[in-house]
């Protein structure tokens, strides 16, 4: 099956073009120039850009298969396949299988399929001993097709057997990676595909192995306690995490500590403990990098954390500072027992570094002989939702803006002859770079209006709107801080009586009143004002709490909900979806816009929808695929609004649909601590 790259349609994989919106299946573009690419192109041959997707491989093996050796060989056969089947395959004779002594050049293939390239040779492998992992860098030269991780797992989730369909079972390596991928917020690797060979165990996880090491920041003398703390806390937050799947020794391996694009605490891999919590010790080279993991008389404790906190101030050769020394003496102590009061004091320490007095209690000193648990364990009586909202708590630091982009498009749908609908974008930069400084300061106007009253009404109405707030917004808005709630008002109010105004004029009567709806959302820094009339919404995307309606929407339904009707039968009135407030119909005594402010303290995509977008619940359903991955940095939103626009055609279509996504990407705010 093929997933169509922009409205993610599943096509058949004799298909060229897509079936739904005719976008090629054969090549990609590369999102920087958009040049036509071959799906295996690493980079593009017009501007050089990265456009490939590359992978991280960890290879391992249960038993005495060899590398390259064929299910003939061993006198088995995947179910599906015709012909040889090895591990690894050369692209010039893809049937033939690799001398198990033999090394693995770079463009040979990890799978039999051609689907994984090498980026680097593989070195002579021989006969892998058990639990042995080789890993290396590959290139999907199919991005297109559905991992087959993916198959597996959508067949286990509909109960059938995984033979039925042709693959193998999902093996235990993956295991881990699959079970944490709900936490990957955290900074665990999400994984893209594995499978199981024989005796030879495949994942592919994303590459991090380019990612800057925690160690090298900590060696950076521009970091001060406060973003210290705030990593440590982190540390914290995946340790608990972790624990689901015993693979807290991955927090271990100083090495396997990794700074995102963020400055944010994220793991390169997985490693598992042993099945007792317990795992024997196995320093490389250079011990000094690694803390050892636990043997069977010694489970692993909290303690274990303050041993790598330690690792990495010895390491960097960076000083302790007062709190956190006597902190990580008392975890060796083992005054500290419990993950909670570990996240406490370090609250506490971070509340002290920010000059405010903490309300957070600090356990007292305990003496040695004080009979505590040594094993690290979390109250039995706190579910997932208390986990994530009290011990998963972050560390808050002040956040900074690092960029904003946006884009908007609106299209008339597959029903109307007309579109309605109107959308303004205004934003205004400035940044400031030196070698020790980077200052950037945003001031962003985002409209959304999705006009009624047929031809010469809904378009005028929802396009006035747009010009009345941008234009009273010009003068209004001059400072480095959001306007009050009450201009906001003030501004709405005024393009409620534009509107009006023309009514009257006019001597429009009943539906032939025009109006809009509007949602519209400000944004100074790291500061955010929403305000919004009718049902066009406003959504927010987050990694942390994944997709979130901002707004209520304004119609009878909703009305009666808020009065204590059932919603079964507050939907079941013939006029539930009727608006209830609109610009333009009636004067500004009848408006009363919602106005909210909350602050950008992660990275975050905002959606502003028309309801031809967000008409049965088309977003909810389908926010993983569309909108999670318009957070990552290197995202093209004017493509990922094209596909919003698609995909609403798709199942929608019955209305004008209009999107407008802003793209937020923050980190903690160092300089304000200094």
């Amino acid at each position: 099956m093929l997933i169509c790259p922009q409205c993610k349609f599943e096509n058949p994989n004799t298909n060229k073009f897509c079936q739904n919106c005719g976008a090629s299946l054969t090549h990609k573009v590369c999102l920087e120039c958009g040049t036509n690419l071959a799906l295996n192109a690493q980079q593009c041959d017009n501007c050089g850009a990265a456009c490939g997707t590359v992978f991280w491989a960890i290879m391992t093996k249960e038993g005495n298969f060899r590398v390259g050796e064929t299910e003939e060989d061993t006198g088995t056969q995947r179910h599906g396949d015709t012909g040889t089947n090895c591990l690894f395959a050369s692209p010039s004779s893809p049937s033939s299988s690799s001398s198990p002594s033999s090394s693995l050049p770079a463009d040979s293939y990890l799978d039999s399929q051609e689907r994984y390239q090498l980026l680097e040779p593989l070195p002579a492998l021989g006969e892998i001993a058990p639990n042995t992992e080789v890993c290396v860098r590959v290139l999907d030269c199919q991005p297109f097709q559905v991992p087959l991780l993916e198959v597996m797992l959508t067949t286990q989730q509909k109960g059938l057997v995984t033979s039925s369909v042709g693959v193998d079972k999902i093996p235990s390596l993956a295991e881990p990676y699959v079970a944490l991928q709900s936490w990957c917020h955290l900074g665990i690797p999400p994984i893209h595909d594995a499978w199981q060979q024989n005796d030879m165990q495949v994942v592919l996880i994303e590459d991090r192995s380019n990612w800057q090491e925690l160690l090298d920041l900590w060696q950076d003398d521009s970091i001060n306690s406060l973003q210290i703390i705030h990593l440590f806390h982190k540390m914290t937050q995946l340790w608990a995490a972790l624990e689901k799947a015993n693979c807290r020794q991955s927090l271990l391996e100083l090495s396997n500590l990794r700074i995102d694009e963020n400055q944010s605490l994220a793991l390169q891999r997985l490693y598992v403990e042993s099945l007792n919590n317990t795992t024997a010790a196995q320093l490389p080279e250079d011990a000094e990098a690694t803390v050892p993991a636990a043997t069977e008389a010694q489970p692993l404790t909290i303690q274990a954390l303050g041993r790598v906190w330690h690792a990495l101030f010895r390491q960097s050769q960076r000083t302790q500072f007062g709190s956190i020394l006597q902190l990580m003496g008392e975890l060796e102590l083992g005054n500290i027992q419990t993950l909670a009061q570990l996240q406490s004091r370090l609250e506490a320490i971070a509340s002290e570094l920010q000059g405010n007095p903490t309300s957070v209690p600090i356990p007292p000193t305990l003496p040695k002989s004080t009979a505590m648990p040594t094993v690290l364990q979390l109250d039995d009586q706190e579910n997932e939702t208390q986990l994530q909202s009290n011990h998963m708590s972050t560390v808050m630091l002040p956040m900074q803006l690092i960029s904003l982009e946006n884009a908007g498009l609106t299209d008339v749908g597959r029903q109307r002859d007309h579109n309605e609908d109107y959308f303004g974008i205004e934003t205004k930069v400035y940044k400031l770079e030196l070698p020790n400084k980077q200052i950037l300061q945003a001031h962003g106007l985002y409209i959304l209006c999705d006009g009624m009253g047929g031809h010469a009404g809904g378009e005028i109405a929802s396009a006035l709107a747009v010009k009345s707030l941008r234009e009273y917004f010009q003068t209004h808005w001059t400072s480095n801080q959001l306007p009050t709630e009450d201009d906001i008002r003030a501004a709405v109010r005024l393009a409620n009586q534009a509107i009006f105004d023309i009514n009257q004029q006019d001597a429009r009567s009943g539906v032939g009143r025009m109006g809009t709806t509007l949602v519209m959302v400000l944004i100074q820094d790291t500061q955010v004002a929403v305000a919004h009339v009718g049902d066009s919404r406003l959504y927010r995307v987050t990694r942390k709490r994944g997709l979130e309606q901002v707004t209520m929407d304004h119609e009878v339904g909703q009305r009666e909900i808020s009065r204590g009707v059932e919603r079964s039968v507050a939907y079941s009135r013939p006029d539930a979806y009727q608006l209830t407030q609109a610009l333009g119909p009636r004067d500004e005594h009848s408006i009363i816009p919602d106005v909210k402010f909350f602050e950008i303290n992660e990275d975050t995509l905002f959606v502003l929808a028309s309801d031809g977008l967000s008409d049965n619940d088309l977003l909810t359903i389908h926010w993983q695929t569309h909108l999670a991955p318009l957070l990552s940095s290197d995202t093209n939103l004017e493509s990922g609004v094209r596909a919003l626009i698609d995909l609403a055609n798709h199942y929608n279509g019955h209305d004008n649909i209009t999107a407008v996504l802003i793209q937020a990407k923050v980190r903690p705010n160092l300089e304000q601590q200094q």
